[in-house]
């Protein structure tokens, strides 16, 4: 029989974004409860950094900004997260004159990792179809190719569509940009199986 787990202490809004903006590493808020978070390797930080060139050229004209892991998302229930890349576009809204906590995202994309897959697939996309704003929700596997695009129709209903060759492009409408795959995991090396010498 295991020793009772301690309960952890609840944390108020007001509490965990003092602490974060004094913090030197990154966490996330989730129902009273803050989260480290882990640091990132070369192949989500490539990932991440193509999506934020080639979405920041698309926009370089337009009254739209990308943003990358830095900026945090606050969602209507007052959970805070650290989305790998957001795009919005419009007058950008945030919760105070700080600036960095954004409310009005419309595309919202994850590099998925196996520690977070599984929250990113499930409570963190619950979490952001909440944002009145969002329409767009993509999840992106660090072994090439493989990208998963939601994309709203309504209140309640999303479109899921797949990509999985070099040569897929993905259109995200909300913000009239196109992404090859090609280019998504442009120096992003596949990872082959060891051969087992007989």
């Amino acid at each position: 029989m295991g020793l009772p787990q301690k309960k952890p202490k609840f944390v108020s809004p007001e509490e965990y974004l003092a602490f974060e903006r004094d913090a030197v590493d990154k966490h996330e808020y989730f129902n009273g409860e803050i989260f480290a978070m882990a640091g990132a390797g070369k192949r989500h930080n490539l990932i991440a950094a193509n999506l934020i060139r080639l979405i920041g050229n698309q926009l370089v004209d337009r009254v739209c900004n990308v943003y990358g892991s830095d900026m945090r998302v606050k969602v209507p229930s007052g959970n805070y997260t650290y989305p790998d890349v957001v795009a919005v576009c419009g007058e950008e809204l945030f919760e105070d004159k700080a600036e960095d906590n954004l409310l009005n995202p419309l595309v919202i994309i994850e590099v998925l990792s196996r520690s977070t897959e599984a929250y990113d697939r499930g409570a963190k996309f619950e979490q952001y179809q909440t944002i009145p704003s969002f329409r767009e929700y993509v999840l992106i596997t660090q072994e090439p190719y493989r990208v998963e695009q939601f994309v709203r129709q309504d209140v309640n209903a999303w479109t899921y569509l797949e990509f999985r060759t070099a040569d897929d492009a993905m259109r995200l409408e909300s913000i009239d940009c196109e992404l090859r795959l090609s280019d998504i995991y442009f120096k992003v090396e596949p990872t082959f199986p060891k051969q087992i010498e007989a």
